[in-house]
């Protein structure tokens, strides 16, 4: 590969198409080194693709990128694991913080089993923790066509005027103009008179646009009619105390249409446990849409698509990270959704005030630029959030953590147990 074509080719093809350059020292296949010189780099790649490597010398005009081993594309499969399914929870505990914690030390490998309260043991008073403030909405509807076949609806994302994005399944898909009448139940019993309309408008791509068209405004159409959206390895319908459960004590702004389940563990008391502790706290915004469920489907995991979601990180954020640096402390994220939004918001280099999409796609080899530890769940084999967490630490490391949490018993996925990931407090 010569000067010319590096230059003239977008990174992102390129690490696509040849192999990844590695500087996390996994095991090579037939490794080479090369020479790659990058003319007006920074000008020709967005600032979000730098994160992918590491430059050893800039001048006004010239990059230099030292001789690098290539290694070959990381495959879904390198993520996975083997999980019994006595082990997915499939009920909350109950007490919230009555679940198991397993901590490990990332810079040293170190395991050690708790209790979730324990976490306040490991946070120092100079750290800042941040949490993700999203409420679930209950976006599982059921329908009746106008011919008589059964729909199910899961709303993707709120748009607005009545209309939202979904997932339809159905024997037969509607076509556009067709109504669905709303129904409380969802083993195809006739809807009620006055029933709420929605009528099909159209599709994008995977989802359905819809829009109510009778029976009030969307917000108490939900509230009537909507069931809370459990993900799908749990094998149950929704209850009431799902209501409670399958949300955060500090949800704010609605918008989700799944939780951000690393913070179901915490309760009110154990927030002021750690506020008493002088641990600050922050809050951002990232509405979590049905795609975090979308498994891999490509051999490379760097073709992998992510789905897009709404997130907010305003100036209180980036000024807590900020004087949370200045004492010395830790960014503790809580979930891999305030994982990616606070990376997201700081993609060109430093962290600032961030309201839009992200699509961000963490995995081995990514340089994380706010985040020092993270409260997280257990996640499913050759999911984009194990790659996530995969990129946090050694992937080995997680791996053989997981292994351990399987032998023993530890509860997985979104009611089950957690982990906390961590590289040790500055003296």
């Amino acid at each position: 590969m010569d000067f010319e074509s590096i230059v003239s080719t977008n990174f992102t093809t390129l690490a696509r198409t040849a192999c990844r350059i590695s500087h996390w020292g996994r095991p090579f296949s037939e490794p080479r080194i090369i020479p790659i010189a990058l003319y007006t780099a920074k000008n020709l790649w967005p600032a979000r693709e730098w994160g992918r490597l590491r430059l050893f010398s800039r001048t006004p005009v010239f990059y230099s990128l030292a001789a690098r081993k290539i290694e070959p594309a990381m495959k879904p499969s390198e993520f996975s694991y083997q999980l019994p399914e006595q082990l997915i929870a499939h009920f909350p505990t109950e007490q919230r913080t009555a679940s198991r914690l397993l901590c490990l030390d990332v810079d040293s490998g170190t395991l050690q089993h708790r209790r979730f309260p324990d976490l306040v043991g490991y946070l120092d008073e100079r750290d800042l923790l941040v949490f993700n403030n999203t409420r679930v909405i209950p976006a599982r509807l059921f329908a009746i066509k106008q011919t008589g076949g059964q729909v199910e609806i899961l709303i993707e994302r709120v748009l607005d005027d009545g209309r939202f994005l979904a997932q339809l399944r159905a024997s037969k898909s509607p076509k556009p103009g067709m109504q669905l009448f709303l129904t409380n139940e969802s083993d195809g019993k006739e809807p009620g008179e006055g029933a709420a309309v929605l009528e099909v408008l159209g599709r994008d791509q995977q989802f359905f646009e819809l829009k109510l068209v009778s029976g009030g405004e969307l917000g108490a159409v939900l509230d009537s009619y909507g069931h809370m959206p459990l993900p799908p390895y749990i094998k149950r319908q929704d209850e009431e105390l799902d209501q409670e459960r399958y949300q955060t004590v500090y949800a704010r702004e609605s918008g989700a249409v799944a939780a951000p389940t690393a913070g179901l563990h915490f309760d009110d008391e154990l927030l002021e446990q750690i506020r008493k502790k002088g641990v600050s706290t922050a809050f951002l915004t990232l509405h979590v849409g049905a795609g975090t469920f979308q498994p891999v489907r490509v051999d490379n995991i760097e073709d992998h698509q992510m789905h897009r979601e709404r997130i907010s990180v305003d100036q209180s954020v980036v000024d807590a990270v900020a004087e949370c640096r200045q004492r010395g402390g830790r960014v503790v994220a809580v979930g891999t959704t305030s994982v990616r939004s606070l990376e997201s918001a700081a993609l060109e280099g430093e962290l600032r005030p961030y309201q839009g999409e992200t699509e961000i796609f963490i995995y081995p080899g990514y340089e994380f630029k706010v985040v020092d530890a993270m409260v997280t769940n257990f996640h499913l084999p050759e999911s984009t959030l194990l790659m996530l967490v995969s990129a946090f630490a050694d992937q080995k490391m997680i791996l053989d953590a997981y292994a351990e949490a399987v032998a023993q018993q530890y509860r997985f996925f979104s009611y089950g147990d957690a982990m906390f990931l961590y590289h040790r407090a500055r003296d």
